[in-house]
């Protein structure tokens, strides 16, 4: 039997409150990752910069594990909400019934044509894709995905998926009929490094649009197209087929013969499915390749790759709707180009047009970061040295792409000498 005084004392210890547990370090590198706020993810960046423990390798190696999935919803769910600038956007979602949080899974993004929305496409492509994929089908006013405002639907909504179900990072495709179509080409286009491939259907681009298919140098193409489709002439997929073959690019083209009672020759057969599906089947994203295309215009300026044009001179851009700003720069087509390639171990290559700077973004994957590096822009040694691995790199790029496959803990900023006259 112990005193009051005692047991007072013992009564005291065993109801304080224990020390809160502290948290694994890839518990806190996915906090700074997926942190919606700007102003907190750099308090999450600053507390992981200053833990010794954090090292370039152990952090790549808690981003390249992968985040832990939970058990979520399976099936069809045809009105999900996401945000895109503070206003809510629909899109419809099937997840196979045997889906499992281990494994991962195949995207297809289906972009609808005018008149329709997300769901109306979700029964047409869920029986068929089978149970390697999840489909998600945004919905946006009139199928007016050659916006700016889609576009980042698109991203947004990619990136919400991502962020709950387990997809693989190298097995995204997007693909869109009519409208949904010119959305497929153009976002696809922009953004080529996050796609395994692109599947268009019933579309086309413009002129000013065509000088963007080179950015497709390292992804697939998939195109199908009525010969009578009487809404998109059949003629627009045939240019941009032959200026892909001119390129030497990738691509399937496939012109049928359909005509459907209601809609004529503008539709996507059922018929068509199955080889398509196949050929998702078959493609996997390179996430590193060792050669790069990039053109840009004035309003796209975000990495591409393991290349970003940073600075140009003057050139056209592209209002809000991406497509519809018609002054002389566009209608020239005055875009910058940018090709790099590494030609040999730590040697990149790089030829410019109309840019004044650009960035590289290695890895070991890349270049040999303990060795000197050579660019040579435009024939002239531009850099030589060490590109230097920094954990702040790794971390910011990581959390600006959301990309496990593509982690870049050295940059180098090369600036362009003009030509001389």
């Amino acid at each position: 039997m112990c005193s009051i005084g005692v047991c007072g004392s013992m009564l005291a210890d065993s109801t304080a409150e224990s020390p809160a547990p502290v948290e694994s370090l890839r518990a806190r590198v996915w906090a700074y990752l997926d942190e919606p706020d700007g102003e907190q993810a750099e308090r999450l960046l600053q507390a992981l910069l200053a833990d010794p423990d954090a090292s370039i390798e152990s952090v790549s190696r808690e981003i390249q594990a992968g985040r832990s999935y939970r058990p979520q919803p399976v099936g069809t769910m045809p009105d999900k909400q996401v945000a895109v600038h503070d206003r809510s956007y629909s899109y419809a979602l099937a997840v196979p019934l045997t889906y499992q949080p281990a494994k991962g899974y195949g995207l297809v993004v289906c972009l609808h044509g005018a008149g329709f929305t997300g769901d109306a496409y979700l029964e047409r492509w869920q029986s068929r894709l089978g149970d390697e994929y999840i489909l998600v089908c945004p919905t946006y006013p009139a199928g007016a995905w050659f916006t700016r405002r889609a576009e980042e639907l698109v991203l947004a909504v990619i990136r919400s998926v991502q962020s709950r179900y387990h997809i693989d990072p190298d097995r995204i495709f997007l693909t869109g009929m009519s409208n949904g179509g010119i959305g497929a080409w153009l976002i696809g286009m922009q953004h080529a490094p996050l796609f395994a491939g692109l599947a268009p259907m019933a579309s086309g681009l413009d002129g000013v649009l065509m000088p963007f298919l080179a950015n497709l140098r390292n992804t697939p193409v998939y195109i199908i197209h009525g010969a009578r489709d009487q809404v998109m002439p059949v003629e627009l997929s045939r240019t941009i087929s032959r200026e892909l073959t001119a390129l030497g690019y990738s691509h399937v083209y496939r012109e049928h013969q359909r005509e459907h009672p209601m809609a004529g020759g503008h539709f996507f057969p059922k018929e068509e499915v199955p080889e398509l599906v196949a050929w998702f089947d078959r493609q996997r994203r390179n996430p590193l390749p060792t050669a790069l295309t990039l053109v840009r215009e004035a309003s796209h300026f975000q990495p591409f790759g393991w290349i970003r044009i940073d600075a140009t001179d003057p050139i056209a851009a592209f209002s809000d709707d991406l497509v519809n700003k018609r002054d002389d720069r566009i209608r020239n087509r005055e875009y910058a180009t940018l090709d790099a390639t590494i030609s040999a171990p730590n040697r990149i290559d790089v030829k410019t047009e109309r840019v004044r700077r650009y960035t590289l973004f290695l890895n070991d994957q890349l270049v040999d970061l303990s060795k000197p590096l050579v660019v040579r822009t435009n024939g002239a040694v531009s850099f030589e040295g060490m590109a230097i691995p920094a954990r702040e790199t790794l971390l910011r790029q990581a959390r600006l792409r959301k990309d496990p496959r593509q982690l870049f803990p050295a940059q180098v900023l090369i600036t362009v000498e003009p030509a001389r006259p």
